[in-house]
């Protein structure tokens, strides 16, 4: 499974960093952190991300899911 992030390229710089830490399980303190900036400033950068419309896709595979097979051109489990 893997997260995918669409839409990163309607955000600014410094808002798809805040996304990306947030995506990773950051707090907006250690995002705060990382990045030299506010708690309060981070709230303002991921609100003006979901304004602009990001979102994020959880990627499964088929076969993660019990759901493999040859009609999904994957290895049935053993």
């Amino acid at each position: 499974m893997h997260l995918e992030i669409r839409g990163l390229e309607k955000l600014s710089f410094r808002e798809r960093q805040a996304v990306i830490l947030k995506e990773s399980g950051q707090t907006q303190e250690q995002m705060g952190k990382r990045l030299g900036m506010s708690p309060s400033s981070i709230a303002t950068l991921l609100a003006r991300a979901k304004n602009k419309g990001y979102e994020i896709v959880c990627i499964i595979p088929g076969q993660e899911l019990g759901l493999g097979g040859d009609e999904w051109g994957e290895q049935e489990p053993e």
